[in-house]
C-alpha cells in the first residue's frame, strides 16, 4: 500500500459542552465549560493515596469507564480538595500518634518496645520473663501499699484530733450563706440586699481558719480520754473545739439584739412583750457548727436595726393628732386616749456565755414577731419588683390598678384610695389598737356573763380573724326556755371602733370606750326579757296590754334602760305589771298584780253603776324574790299559773 498521498487528520476532543437543558422551542443549553484549575482539582481528586500498587492503578483505568456513565448519581463534595485533605488528616495522626509512643517508650518507664524476634538468633530463657514479671508486680505493688498507708494515716488523724475539715466546713457554710473570693480573703454577705433591702448598713463577714487549734489540741488532749470513754469510743462532740472556720463580723453587728414592746396607761405597764427575731427556731448549732449562731446572731442585729430605723423614719413623718416621738432607741406612739406604745431596740454587745437569753418564753409574742417579718419582707418585695408597665412603652412604677383608671373611668375617690398605703408603724398601731380593742370587748362581756346570772350571756368568737378585725356573736338565752326565745347580735371589733349588728337588721356603730357596749348589752338584756314574758304570756292564754322597752318615768339609770309591760289574764279580772330597771351588777325586777272586781268599790252619784269595780282596783307590789323559781321567766310562769288558778 502506498502511503505517500496520504492527509494528515488531527484527532481533538469535542469542542462542545455538556447539555444542560433543551427548552420547549429546541434551544438546547450547555454547561460552561470547566477551567483548568476546576479540572486539576476533579483529577485530583481521583487519586487513591491508599492504592499503591500496579494492579490497583490498572484495575482503577478500567473501572474508570464504568463510572464515568454513573457519576451524575453521585453528590459532588461540597469541596473539591476535601478528600485530599481527609487522606493527609489521617496521614498526619498516624505519624503524631508514631511521635508521640516513640516519645513514652524512649524513657522505659511507662511502656516497653519488644526487639523484633530473630528466627536465627538465639531464644531468650523463660526464667528471665519470669524474673522481669515478678520485678514488675513488685513495683506496682510497692505503689499501692505506700497509698494505702497514707489514706490510713489521714483516717487515723482525722478522728483523733476530733476537730472537721477546713474545706467541708468551708463546703457546708456556703450550702446556707453566700461567700466570694476577693484576692487571698473570703467575704461573706448576710444582709437582704438580694430580697430587695436598701439599708445602708454593710453586712460583711470574713471567714478564715482557726489559728489556734492546734494549740488547743495540746490541753484537750487530756480530756479527750475520758470523753471517748463515755461516749462509747467516738469522740464528744463540743461546739466549742470541733470548728476548723472562725467567723469575723463586723463590731456593730456583734451581740444580741431584740425588741421589747411596752404598752402604758397613766405610767403603769398595761402589756409587755420582748420580741426575739431568732431564737425560737430550730436548733441549727449543732448542724452547722459555732459559726451558724454567730452569722445567725449577726444577721438578727442587722434585721432588728433596718427594722427599728424603718419604724423611726416613718414615725418623724407621719402626722398623727398627737405626734410619735422619737428618743435614741425608743419610740412613743399613742394608741388610745391615755394608752401609749412604746418600742424600744436593745442591743448588748458584751454577752455572757453563762447569761440566760434575756427573752423570756412567756413574755414573747409570736403574733407581733411574725407580723414585723411580713410587714419588712412586704417592703423587702415592692422595692424588688415593680409591676411591668402597659404598654411597654409606659411609664414604670404605677400599679395595674392605677394603669387602668384611666380606660375604666374611675373617680377621684377610687383615685385617692389606690394611691393610699400604710407604713410599717401605722399598721403596727393599728394591730395594737385592735388587741386592746378586743381585750376590752372580752372583758365586758366575761364580766356581764359573770355578774348576769339570768339571761346568760353566751359568746363565741371567731377563729378566722384578720390582725385588724374580729368578730364576735353574743346568743342571750334563758335557761330552761331557750325555744321561747333567742336574742343574738354580732359584734366587729375594729382598730378603734365597735359595730354591732342585732338580729332585726339594725347596725349600730360603737366608740372605745367600754361602757357604750356594756350599755348596749344591758338594753338587749331588757328587751330578751320582755320579749321572753310575751312569749310565755302567749302560751298560758294571757294578753299583752301594753310595753314599752324605753320607760322614761323613774329615776334615771346609768347604763342600760328601764322596761315594762302590762298582762291581763284570760277572764281580765287579774293584771300584771312588770318593770325591769339595769344596776351595775344585776337587773332589778319590780312586779305589781291588780285584781277585778274591785272589794273597795262603793257607788256614789257620779259613779252609780255596778260594773265599774271591773276596772280593777290599785297595783300592789308583789315580792318577787319571795316567789319559787330559778330565772325571771320561771317565777312568772309560776305566778301567772297560781293567778289563774284563783280566778278559776
Amino acid at each position: 500500500m502506498n502511503f505517500t498521498n496520504g492527509v494528515n487528520v488531527s484527532v481533538e476532543t469535542t469542542c462542545e459542552s455538556k447539555i444542560q437543558e433543551i427548552a420547549y422551542d429546541g434551544t438546547e443549553i450547555y454547561e460552561t465549560p470547566p477551567t483548568l484549575s476546576e479540572t486539576l482539582t476533579k483529577c485530583a481528586a481521583r487519586i487513591d493515596f491508599s492504592k499503591t500498587s500496579l494492579e490497583d492503578l490498572k484495575k482503577e483505568e478500567k473501572a474508570s469507564g464504568d463510572e464515568a456513565d454513573k457519576d451524575d448519581q453521585f453528590q459532588p463534595s461540597l469541596w473539591p480538595w476535601d478528600s485530599v485533605r481527609n487522606k493527609l488528616n489521617d496521614a498526619l495522626t498516624e505519624v503524631c500518634v508514631l511521635s508521640d509512643v516513640l516519645a513514652i517508650a524512649k524513657d522505659k518507664r511507662y511502656l516497653v518496645l519488644d526487639p523484633v524476634p530473630d528466627p536465627d538468633g538465639d531464644e531468650t530463657k523463660p526464667i528471665v520473663q519470669v524474673y522481669s514479671r515478678k520485678k514488675a508486680l513488685n513495683q506496682a505493688a510497692q505503689i499501692l501499699l505506700s497509698g494505702a498507708e497514707r489514706l490510713k494515716n489521714t483516717h487515723t488523724e482525722q478522728r483523733n484530733r476530733n476537730v472537721s475539715d477546713f474545706h467541708i466546713e468551708l463546703l457546708r457554710l456556703r450550702q446556707n450563706w453566700r461567700l466570694k473570693k476577693v484576692s487571698n480573703a473570703i467575704i461573706g454577705d448576710l444582709s437582704y440586699r438580694t430580697a430587695g433591702s436598701k439599708y445602708g448598713m454593710s453586712g460583711t463577714f470574713e471567714v478564715t481558719k482557726a489559728e489556734d487549734i492546734v494549740e488547743d489540741e495540746g490541753a484537750s488532749s487530756s480530756t479527750s480520754s475520758s470523753s471517748t470513754n463515755t461516749n462509747n469510743g467516738l469522740p464528744n462532740p463540743s461546739p466549742k473545739n470541733n470548728s476548723s472556720l472562725r467567723v469575723i463580723v463586723p463590731a456593730e453587728l456583734q451581740g444580741v439584739a431584740y425588741f421589747k414592746v411596752i404598752t402604758q396607761k397613766d405610767q403603769e405597764d398595761l402589756c409587755t412583750a420582748t420580741v426575739n427575731l431568732m431564737g425560737h427556731g430550730p436548733n441549727t448549732t449543732q448542724q452547722g457548727g459555732v459559726w451558724q449562731k454567730t452569722i445567725e446572731d449577726a444577721q438578727n442585729v442587722l434585721f432588728c436595726k433596718e427594722l427599728f430605723s424603718q419604724l423611726a423614719r416613718e414615725a418623724i413623718q407621719l402626722q398623727a393628732p398627737i405626734p410619735h416621738v422619737v428618743i435614741g432607741n425608743q419610740i412613743r406612739a399613742t394608741l388610745l386616749p391615755g394608752i401609749q406604745l412604746i418600742i424600744s431596740l436593745c442591743h448588748s454587745t458584751t454577752v455572757d456565755s453563762n447569761q440566760l437569753t434575756p427573752v423570756n418564753d412567756h413574755d414573747h409574742d409570736h403574733v407581733l414577731e411574725h407580723s414585723l417579718h411580713q410587714l419588712l419582707r412586704e417592703v423587702h418585695h415592692k422595692n424588688s419588683h415593680h409591676p411591668f408597665p402597659h404598654p411597654a412603652s409606659g411609664p414604670l412604677g404605677p400599679s395595674k390598678k392605677r394603669m387602668l383608671a384611666g380606660p375604666m373611668a374611675a373617680d377621684r375617690q377610687s383615685l385617692l384610695e389606690m394611691s393610699k398605703s400604710q407604713t410599717i408603724l401605722e399598721q403596727i398601731i393599728a394591730q395594737a389598737q385592735h388587741i386592746f380593742m378586743r381585750k376590752r370587748t372580752q372583758y365586758v362581756l366575761d364580766t356581764l356573763a359573770r355578774d348576769v346570772k339570768d339571761p346568760q350571756i353566751v359568746s363565741h368568737w371567731n377563729a378566722m380573724t384578720s390582725p385588724t378585725m374580729s368578730c364576735v356573736k353574743i346568743n342571750i338565752v334563758t335557761h330552761g326556755y331557750d325555744t321561747l326565745n333567742r336574742t343574738s347580735l354580732v359584734i366587729h371589733v375594729r382598730e378603734r371602733s365597735l359595730k354591732a349588728i342585732c338580729r332585726d337588721g339594725r347596725v349600730m356603730h360603737l366608740s372605745y370606750e367600754p361602757q357604750e357596749l356594756r350599755d348596749l348589752i344591758l338594753c338587749q338584756i331588757n328587751s330578751h326579757q320582755i320579749s321572753c314574758l310575751f312569749n310565755l304570756a302567749r302560751l298560758m292564754a294571757w294578753q299583752v296590754l301594753s310595753n314599752s322597752n324605753h320607760l322614761g318615768i323613774g329615776k334615771v339609770e346609768p347604763l342600760g334602760n328601764a322596761s315594762s309591760c302590762l298582762l291581763a289574764s284570760p277572764n281580765s279580772d287579774r293584771m300584771i305589771a312588770v318593770q325591769i330597771r339595769c344596776t351595775q351588777s344585776q337587773m332589778d325586777v319590780k312586779v305589781y298584780i291588780a285584781k277585778s272586781p274591785r272589794q273597795d268599790f262603793f257607788p256614789n252619784p257620779l259613779v252609780p253603776e255596778k260594773f265599774w269595780e271591773n276596772l280593777g282596783g290599785h297595783f300592789k307590789e308583789v315580792r318577787f324574790d319571795k316567789i319559787e323559781g330559778k330565772s325571771f321567766l320561771n317565777k312568772m310562769e309560776f305566778l301567772m299559773a297560781s293567778l289563774n288558778s284563783n280566778s278559776a
